[in-house]
């Protein structure tokens, strides 16, 4: 199922509205004489999405979609996953922008046109904030058997879920297939700053997918509290912008009545004040006024063995995508 909804998710993503670009429309001047006018062309390798995006408050601090690929390394700060990729593979698309249920495609790797091989496959890295995910799981881990359990009856289980190590670090892991289509798909979960990390292994050859499991271990991670560079991750709870938590909210006002969900994560720094807001999907003019209503919230600052230390979490404006997972209220709506 896991490999399937994001290969339906990546595909809807990629549909963009762009009537009027690239054409000549033809107009009048103030002497009535036409006049025509070649409207802007979407430039080559550029996909249009209108409507909701993702932003940030600020262009420093990582964000989960800005893994990219340099000098054949797919590099994530935000994660800190950092994975030389195997010979002859290479990311021909990027992914689309988060989805208002906190869905990422991080990275989707396929052989490069210099690839011998006789059978192709791909591996597809993606996220799932678990703040927002529409799924009834608290972990990484289980949403490798939310996955296994929820099957449809023409996948079947090829090895079912397990423990397994990927460059020191402890995944869950299970393999199913589709008898009809005669394809694989090897299933790897971990969670990382409260997002369920997962990498899906798939091609019609197991001996492939062997060998593309041993490339995996090359792949790194920092260490479970701590980003690449060794400074200390923000700490992660749910539904902390809810409750006595809050010292001072005030309310984003909105000039434009709009219903969709605008999940927000945020991180509050050791003096209980907003120093960063991550939208994952959102119009600018919402954006906007959250920034500037979170620029006036105070919360207090949350204690570890009696030290203030910075925290992340989320919080969902608008309209929920899907029922919250939890019964605190749910702030901003409008």
């Amino acid at each position: 199922m896991s490999a399937r909804w994001l290969a339906c998710f990546t595909a809807n993503a990629l549909f963009a509205f762009s009537l009027g670009w690239g054409q000549t429309t033809d107009t009048k001047d103030s002497s009535g004489s036409h006049s025509s006018q070649a409207a802007t062309s979407v430039p080559k390798g550029v996909i249009l999405v209108k409507g909701a995006w993702s932003s940030a408050s600020d262009s420093g601090t990582p964000l989960p979609e800005d893994g990219k690929i340099v000098d054949d390394v797919y590099r994530n700060p935000y994660f800190g996953i950092n994975w030389p990729l195997p010979r002859d593979w290479t990311e021909k698309y990027t992914g689309p922008p988060p989805s208002d249920q906190g869905r990422y495609v991080l990275a989707q790797i396929v052989p490069a046109d210099t690839f011998t091989g006789p059978v192709r496959g791909s591996v597809l890295i993606t996220a799932d904030d678990l703040f927002f995910v529409p799924f009834p799981v608290t972990h990484g881990k289980g949403l490798v058997d939310f996955t296994q359990k929820n099957l449809q009856e023409d996948y079947k289980v090829e090895r079912p879920p397990a423990q397994m190590t990927i460059g020191g670090r402890s995944f869950r892991f299970f393999a199913y297939w589709s008898p009809a289509a005669e394809l694989h798909w090897y299933v790897f979960a971990t969670q990382i700053r409260c997002h369920a990390v997962e990498i899906v292994l798939s091609s019609s050859d197991t001996k492939l997918i062997q060998h593309l499991m041993q490339d995996l271990n090359a792949m790194t991670f920092p260490a479970e509290d701590a980003l690449a560079d060794g400074d200390a991750l923000p700490v992660c709870v749910k539904d902390y912008a809810n409750g006595e938590n809050v010292i001072r909210r005030v309310d984003p006002v909105f000039s434009e009545r709009r219903f969709n969900a605008v999940p927000v994560r945020i991180v509050i720094g050791k003096d209980g004040k907003v120093k960063h807001v991550h939208f994952l999907s959102a119009f600018p003019e919402q954006a906007k006024a959250i920034t500037e209503a979170l620029g006036q919230w105070s919360f207090k600052p949350c204690l570890r063995n009696g030290q203030p230390v910075e925290v992340e979490t989320g919080i969902q404006f608008g309209y929920a995508a899907h029922a919250p997972t939890s019964t605190a209220s749910v702030p901003g709506q409008w």
